[in-house]
């Protein structure tokens, strides 16, 4: 077991949300693999267990590059524990959708953990949340979308995908 200083988590943790907004910002999410060290492990219950970061880049860049990722602008954290023993920071990351043009917030959040590798470097990444809680937030951002008139190509693709009625 390696001890890590709480500054050092935090500085790390400081360096992944910074770039994490970067990869929204630029649409590069080449940012977003280099938060992590070569032999990484990406748990994503949804998509799969990625190993090293040649799975995590065209996983990323295709998730985050196609609806519903494309619409989400930022992933600020709502909430952070960091443990120093085992070198542990734990978030619940907010997943806020673009605004549909009224105002309104539509998102969903989920629970990273994040295993420290040292160096600013993450070692693992484990996201933890609901599907069907997270395909219901997306359906109904899509659906306000399109009672606005602001849907896009990509996400009335995903409505159909889907099944999600438009009304």
């Amino acid at each position: 077991m390696t001890t890590w200083t709480r500054a050092e988590l935090e500085e790390a943790f400081a360096g992944y949300t910074t770039g994490v907004q970067r990869c929204v910002d630029t649409g590069d999410w080449e940012h977003f693999v280099q938060l992590f060290t070569e032999d990484a492990l990406y748990i994503e219950h949804a998509y799969g267990t990625f190993h090293g970061k040649d799975e995590i880049r065209p996983w990323i860049k295709r998730t985050m590059g196609s609806f519903p990722g494309n619409e989400m602008i930022a992933f600020p954290p709502k909430w952070v524990v960091i443990d120093e023993q085992v070198g542990w920071v734990i978030t619940e990351i907010d997943n806020p959708f673009r605004d549909p043009g009224d105002g309104s917030v539509h998102g969903q959040g989920n629970v990273s953990i994040l295993r420290y590798g040292g160096n600013g470097l993450w070692q693992e990444q484990e996201d933890v949340y609901n599907p069907m809680e997270f395909m219901k937030a997306t359906g109904g951002y899509v659906r306000r979308c399109h009672e606005l008139g602001t849907l896009s190509d990509d996400a009335r693709a995903w409505a159909e995908k889907f099944g999600v009625e438009l009304g």
